[in-house]
């Protein structure tokens, strides 16, 4: 496989995912950082790229540009792949416009502004069979990966409950009046949409129950909660979900968790059994036994009692830790696998899954549907 070429939209000096996108694409060696255009400040879109040694004549001024220029350079030499890492409301037009340059695009979520836009991409990708990514980092981990495993081959009996929940602290105070930059455009509406927890961190929660299941959240009923005085979007919610197949659970997400981090949690119970994971020690699986003790199963490549799925992702032996960074790259890598099959024409391998347009799609209906249902204080279809 030859290294892709990837061009960057978003990341510039003050951007905190810019950065973590950058070490995960270069984590396996796939892709090298070719062009950018980092930031809507051309002086900061400068710095940025001379940081990386970029050639200064591949820092653009504008996406526009970029894509641009980038299109008629020759085959061998432009970019293969857009990533694109900016506040949702910029995600929409960099991303159709890649797709119309016939360039696969890897996208931060949630995947656009609002659904409409959503839609358009979903169905430019559908006609065009272009690769398409979306970053729910947190299906990247193995024992996620291993988690749906045994669900999907029946380990734990047929579903019935699911509980997930993703509490943050960081925004208990007013911090998008202290100049933080983050904390601005995530509660900004016009940039961030009509959602704050909801759409930053509830879209992930949302992915991982849909991921682990294997099946779709068809209805919820939902309340979402503003604690901070004065902030304009929610930074607290309670959702009901009813899934396919009969399956109900409860999802929870907070920003105002004081003194919480990023610890995303999730339970599945069947009829034989449940399985546990969270995000503070996501090396762990608990598989839990009807007839028998807890199981505690462990990510590394020698643990041969994982599935090939979960040791398709596993990157070092037992006992070495990997995290955030590895779970991206496996994401990274798994899409760079996809596009060079899409430029030689060849079937991808669907272990090297990835969260897709259509992930990135069901996120935004998720967002209408929890706001909607909140507002009616009624069961809404997703």
């Amino acid at each position: 496989m030859r290294k892709l070429k990837l061009g960057m939209i978003g990341g510039g000096e003050g951007s905190f995912i810019g950065a973590i996108h950058r070490n995960a694409a270069l984590l396996d060696n796939c892709y090298e950082l070719t062009a950018g255009s980092f930031s809507s400040d051309y002086e900061n879109s400068k710095l940025t790229g001379e940081k990386l040694f970029l050639d200064p004549s591949r820092i653009y001024e504008n996406y526009e540009e970029m894509l641009e220029k980038e299109s008629n350079i020759s085959e061998n030499q432009r970019i293969d792949v857009v990533s694109i890492v900016t506040p949702n409301h910029l995600h929409f037009d960099p991303a159709i416009k890649s797709l119309e340059k016939g360039l696969p695009v890897i996208i931060d979520k949630p995947m656009t502004f609002d659904t409409e836009q959503a839609k358009i991409l979903h169905d430019k990708v559908e006609k065009t069979k272009i690769p398409f990514a979306v970053t729910h980092t947190y299906t990247g981990y193995p024992m996620v990966k291993q988690a749906r495993s045994l669900v999907l081959d029946g380990k734990i009996g047929k579903v019935r409950k699911v509980a997930v929940e993703y509490p943050q602290g960081w925004l208990s105070t007013m911090l998008e009046k202290d100049n933080n930059k983050q904390a601005s455009w995530r509660t900004d509406p016009t940039k961030s949409g009509k959602a704050g927890s909801m759409g930053d961190i509830g879209t992930h929660a949302a992915n991982m129950v849909e991921y682990v299941t294997g099946k779709k959240i068809k209805r919820l009923l939902s309340k979402v909660n503003v604690f901070v005085e004065g902030r304009l979007l929610e930074d607290d919610g309670n959702v009901l979900i009813s899934l396919e197949d009969n399956i109900e659970g409860n999802l929870m997400t907070s920003q105002i968790a004081t003194g919480e981090e990023n610890d995303l949690k999730i339970r599945v119970w069947g009829d034989k059994g449940g399985i546990e994971w969270k995000h503070s020690t996501p090396n762990t699986l608990i598989h839990k036994l009807s007839d028998g003790p807890n199981q505690i199963l462990r990510a590394g490549v020698d643990n041969s009692y994982l599935s090939d799925f979960a040791l398709a992702h596993c990157r070092t032996p037992s006992g070495h830790p990997e995290g955030f960074i590895e779970a991206f790259a496996n994401i990274y890598r798994n899409f760079a696998y996809s596009v060079v099959n899409f430029i030689e024409k060849k079937d991808n391998d669907s272990i090297y899954d990835y969260p897709t347009v259509e992930d990135g799609y069901r996120g935004m209906k998720f967002i209408d549907a929890v706001i909607e249902s909140s507002k009616s204080s009624e069961w809404t279809n997703v």
